[in-house]
């Protein structure tokens, strides 16, 4: 039975302007809703206005947004229905303080980004009526301002509330999202979801960050193979533990998912390459945190947590 809701958000803030953020601000744009593309680097949001945001790949089309700006103080500036955060993890606190300063009632917050409990972060600031969980099946690269390679998209993406209470809310922002053409489905099995991909996560992107290595080079390398499988069995060892369920499949689901990633650079690689902090400690940092929690031994799993958190001090 298909789900309704009285929620219908028309005005849109995205605030990262890296190729996560420019693809759902595109997307949401051309669906004909209010789009204001927000990042502090005004060089990174410069385009989207005029000519627009760019997407090549798996999707093809170039779509401006209504508006930019470069500080979040500035989306005070408008009658904002939903703020999506498509930045790295580490920078949801400071954001959601912001967010705080003029966040209003009837104001929903969606963690569009990758990561363990990155929702959990923006809730402690805002409450979790204000805030939702997504979970995003994309790859993507900026190759220069607004101008986004997708090489892979994997429809539906998915949306849920932390509280009962804004059910409605995630009903109605993935109604917004499929009728853009980013097909979003409403789940009750969010945490579930967000440990699939972060085991997916957690056994790629820190291997390729290590290596230098494209996703591709990574998981047909025999050697290198070693590690990945490692890490992916010691994840799903974590989740057990933790009763997570990543359904009975997974294994044999997630090499296959991996594989077709094909020669993509994660993020974490590329942020390596840019000399930026990564994500690591909402994705491999947080199996060894629930690792602990639980009594397991994750010497995979820290050890590539080390060896990033090396290379980021760097």
């Amino acid at each position: 039975m298909e789900e309704t809701s009285d929620f219908r958000p028309q005005s849109f803030a995205v605030v990262g302007a890296g190729p996560v953020g420019c693809i759902v601000a595109a997307f949401l744009s051309r669906g004909g809703f209010d789009v204001t593309l927000c990042d502090v680097m005004a060089d990174l949001v410069g385009p989207a206005s005029d000519p627009g945001i760019t997407i090549e790949g798996a999707e093809n089309f170039q779509q401006p947004v209504s508006r930019t700006c470069n500080s979040i103080d500035e989306l005070a500036d408008h009658p904002l229905d939903v703020i999506f955060l498509a930045v790295k993890a580490h920078a949801l606190p400071l954001l959601a303080s912001a967010i705080e300063g003029f966040y209003r009632d009837g104001m929903y917050v969606v963690s569009w980004q990758n990561g363990i409990d990155t929702e959990l972060e923006i809730a402690k600031v805002l409450g979790k009526k204000a805030v939702l969980r997504a979970v995003v099946n994309y790859g993507c690269g900026l190759k220069q301002p607004c101008h986004v390679h997708m090489p892979f998209h994997h429809p539906p993406h998915f949306i849920q509330e932390l509280d009962s209470e804004s059910r409605s809310a995630a009903i109605g922002i993935s109604k917004s999202l499929s009728a853009s053409g980013l097909e979003t489905r409403h789940t009750d099995d969010i945490v579930s979801m967000v440990w699939r991909k972060a085991v997916l996560n957690a056994c790629m992107n820190p291997v390729c960050a290590v290596t230098g290595m494209t996703m591709a080079q990574a998981i047909n390398d025999p050697i290198v193979f070693q590690l990945i499988d490692s890490l992916v069995k010691e994840c799903v060892k974590i989740a057990r533990a933790n009763e997570i369920s990543l359904g009975g499949s997974f294994y044999p689901m997630g090499m296959e998912y991996m594989k077709k990633a094909g020669h993509h650079k994660p993020s974490m690689l590329v942020d390596i390459e840019n000399g930026r902090r990564t994500e690591i400690d909402y994705i491999n940092g947080k199996f060894v945190e629930y690792g602990v929690q639980a009594g397991i031994e994750t010497p995979y799993n820290r050890a590539l947590w080390v060896l990033v958190k090396a290379l980021e001090q760097r």
